[in-house]
């Protein structure tokens, strides 16, 4: 994942110069019910009669109306948007799916040094927030020990009946397993968000409430709640009528809460939001893939092979590079900070090909091994996905040369067109004014699309099967076009996830020390370093950071694997196989938290390779919570823990610093390689561990 971003800092420095504007292992849990049922028996309270507030009161609450300005909630008045997320910015609309439809104002947006305000006409496009949200809210002087906020590990607490932050599906009125964390990045105790993350994914077009109580401050005294919330709790009428037009959406929310078992008076702050539907989500990335597939047909796109090099590498005997003609459904030349082309400015508009550059090219590059060019059988087609804005010739490193010539796969790759090496000048735009993210995510959307295309160019007639280079000199093919599989690693274990829940070629998917989310994964990540320097000028407060990658999010989630692992195992989309996936992780990963590859694995129904780790290495109070322990050998989904003896990551959301990385030792062990060529081309997970936790070797 980690890349040098001495370009970014520097083009963004340029443009912010210019600018003007561990216990035992249980296999109890099962991982499709990792959500805490609400019980029949739970104690209710009855809605108090209504009181008219005192003026002191009134006067209170209309001076948090007054602060926060128009649009904000005023729970909450250290920011606008806090809480986040929450309904309190949405409006009705019939036409969404959710009947709900964002409604950010403008003036509440996160701004930056030069005084740009976010823009937020992308956002208000959806019907509710990310599926992946972190929920964010300020308490003053918080003491989060002393208010055991549930940690990540020990995910089952946030389910007990005491829990001090709940969280409710109301359109099941089950729990959601989560943690709860205050923000270490933050110098100041002033600057500390507190920060919700789910434990897994949450459904798609539900609606949720959460809850905050038994918090107290740093003196140990009990937080008291705002006069706002306390009008909505306590029943107290008043005459402002922002205040009362939400408070049927208050009581329903404060209603949810009491039925998981939340006492009405015990309530310190409590809100209610809605997630985006499927359609929201995905149905820009689905329209460019039908419309792009029915112009294309069952055949391969155009390609031109522009350089064949022999003996490139050890193990390769011949590396093939050329482009392949796509449609492009961005503005412009469809390159870098071009956004989709949409016909008109209706909110509800799709991307259409762009009609004055209505295609591009996009670069592929195939390895042919030793052992496939000397062998009698064709090659396993594997499609490839590099790291962090890398690019094809990822496919180069020497883990995945040995991949080719152990296991006869022919490995070829595109660029992930949004976050290549490409992309690096426009992820410093974006750094310094996040109004530029929706070219990020739009550009994604466009990348994965090629990708779609390349499967095509190697599996379709008249492509690489039907290609003189990939046949040998007797006319045999190298290559079996029958099957399509997946294997990327990093930024290609986040972004294939996206990939193998579209693709309606890609059969089986090995995820490399994925995860998912990246408001999850930048502050926890090296990488955030590198970011921080870039972004910290700009948005200098840490009350905002976290607040815009919980924003960004929800566009974020159209353009990688979080918004789509819904979809990916079950629930596929029209036309579209459901995938078996194998998430490999690195124990200690300083780049790629595996916090978010167990939210994934949770999320898809993953088994969990049992031991996680050693005894004594892993952190959570029961290894692997929400996971069934994986029976060998098996046809379905898993999560495997690889650990190379590196340190655990730390408890609080920062990214591990002592010692080495373990990020690309998987990879590089030859054990791994077995178990993803087996998962790949056998159908089978088997267990290479020999039935105790599974040890990779650290690459020096």
């Amino acid at each position: 994942m980690r890349r040098s971003f001495t370009v970014i800092i520097s083009a963004a420095m340029l443009l912010a110069a210019c600018s003007d504007s561990g216990s035992s292992s249980s296999d109890t849990t099962v991982a499709a019910d990792t959500s805490a049922p609400v019980s029949t028996d739970a104690p209710t309270t009855t809605l108090p009669p209504p009181t008219e507030a005192d003026a002191a009161t009134v006067a209170e609450v209309q001076a948090a109306v007054d602060a926060g300005g128009s649009g904000c909630d005023p729970l909450d008045t250290t920011r606008c948007l806090l809480p986040f997320p929450s309904n309190a910015y949405t409006q009705a609309d019939a036409a969404t799916d959710t009947g709900l439809r964002v409604n950010f104002p403008k003036d509440g947006m996160p701004v930056n040094e030069s005084g740009v305000v976010v823009d937020p006409t992308e956002w208000n496009r959806n019907d509710g927030f990310s599926p992946n949200t972190p929920l964010l809210v300020y308490l003053a002087d918080l003491d989060g020990e002393a208010s055991k906020l549930p940690p990540w590990t020990d995910i089952g607490a946030s389910l007990a009946d005491d829990a001090t932050v709940v969280l409710v599906d109301t359109d099941t009125g089950e729990r959601v397993p989560l943690w709860a964390e205050l923000d270490a990045h933050a110098e100041e105790p002033a600057d500390r968000l507190l920060t919700i993350r789910p434990a897994i994914s949450l459904p798609e077009g539900h609606s949720f409430a959460v809850g905050l109580r038994g918090m107290v401050d740093t003196t140990g005294t009990a937080i008291e709640p705002s006069a706002t919330f306390r009008v909505y709790r306590d029943n107290l009428t008043t005459t402002i009528d922002s205040i009362e037009a939400r408070r049927a959406d208050m009581d329903a929310t404060i209603g949810a809460l009491e039925s998981a078992g939340v006492a009405r008076d015990d309530l310190q702050i409590a809100w209610g939001f809605t997630v985006a539907s499927t359609r929201s989500v995905s149905e820009r990335m689905l329209h460019i893939r039908d419309v792009a597939l029915e112009q294309l047909g069952d055949a391969a796109p155009a390609y031109t092979i522009t350089t064949i090099t022999p003996n490139s590498d050890d193990n390769i005997a011949l590396q093939i590079d050329g482009t392949f003609t796509m449609p492009n459904f961005l503005t412009g030349d469809g390159g870098p900070g071009n956004a989709f082309n949409y016909a008109s400015d209706d909110v509800d508009s799709l991307p259409e090909i762009n009609g004055v550059n209505p295609t591009l090219e996009a670069p592929f590059v195939c390895n042919i091994s030793v052992a496939t060019m000397t062998g009698t059988e064709p090659a396993h087609l594997v499609e490839y996905g590099h790291g962090l804005l890398g690019d094809h010739h990822e496919i180069d490193a020497g883990n995945v040369r040995a991949m080719s010539n152990e296991h006869n796969v022919v490995h070829c790759a595109t660029k992930w067109a949004g976050m290549s090496e490409d992309d690096i000048g426009n992820a410093a735009a974006t750094l310094v004014e996040f109004s530029n993210f929706p070219t990020m995510a739009d550009r994604l959307q466009q990348g994965v699309l090629n990708q779609i295309f390349l499967g095509r160019l190697m599996t379709r007639a008249g492509g690489l099967g039907d290609d003189p280079n990939f046949r040998r000199a007797d006319g045999t093919p190298l290559i079996d076009t029958t099957h399509l599989d997946y294997d990327g690693n990093s930024q290609g274990g986040i972004m294939g996830a996206m990939l193998a829940a579209v693709s309606p070629d890609i059969e089986r998917a090995v995820l490399g020390v994925p995860g998912m989310n990246y408001s999850m994964l930048l502050p926890r990540s090296v990488d955030f370093d590198d970011y921080l320097a870039v972004m910290e000028p700009a948005y200098p407060s840490q009350l905002d950071r976290p607040l815009i990658f919980g924003i960004v999010q929800m566009l974020w989630d159209r353009g990688e694997g979080s918004g789509y692992v819904q979809h990916l195992t079950a629930d596929p989309y029209p036309n579209t196989p459901a995938k078996p996936v194998l998430l490999h992780v690195a124990f200690g990963d300083h780049q790629v938290t595996e916090l978010s590859a167990m939210v994934e694995a949770r999320t898809i129904g993953a088994t969990i390779h049992r031991p996680v780790a050693a005894d004594g290495r892993w952190q959570e109070v029961e290894p692997g919570w929400g996971l069934e322990s994986t029976t060998y050998p098996s046809d379905g989904s898993a999560i495997v823990v690889w650990d190379s003896g590196m340190e655990p990551i730390p408890f609080e959301n920062l990214p591990p610093r002592v010692g080495d990385d373990s990020h690309e030792d998987p990879r590089a062990d030859a054990d791994v390689r077995v178990q993803k060529a087996s998962f790949l081309f056998e159908d089978t997970l088997i267990d290479v561990c020999a039935g105790i936790a599974c040890t990779a070797d650290h690459r020096e």
